[in-house]
């Protein structure tokens, strides 16, 4: 307990020693470039509302989808010390095995490629 209670104490003074270093050691020079609401360093010249491309919409979600592999294979060390890991195993190799087959057909129906 008397542990747990440090590492509390520990993490809690840490936080608020570095939001209060940031908040000391931040500069504050606001200029009409840094207010505007164009980031990119020009003057928009043509309407904001032009359509995007369906290929970034396309690779978010094939981001979504392989970047969840990952929740579903963290716990797989822990899986590894049940009595029977066999099964967790091959069930994980499954999901690898689709996933890959997955990427496979993107990368050769050219989803992944962005000039044509």
């Amino acid at each position: 307990m008397n542990m747990i209670l440090f590492m509390i104490t520990l993490s809690l003074t840490l936080s608020i020693a570095l939001t209060a270093l940031n908040f000391w050691l931040a500069q504050m020079n606001p200029d009409s470039e840094k207010l505007s609401p164009y980031e990119c360093g020009f003057d928009p010249l043509g309407s904001a509302r032009l359509p995007f491309s369906i290929r970034f919409f396309l690779v978010a979600i094939l981001f979504l989808l392989f970047d969840l592999e990952i929740a579903l294979l963290l716990p797989l060390p822990w899986a590894t010390q049940l009595e029977h890991p066999t099964t967790t195993l091959i069930w994980a190799s499954t999901i690898i095995l689709l996933l890959t087959l997955g990427l496979v057909y993107e990368w050769s129906q050219g989803g992944l490629e962005w000039a044509e």
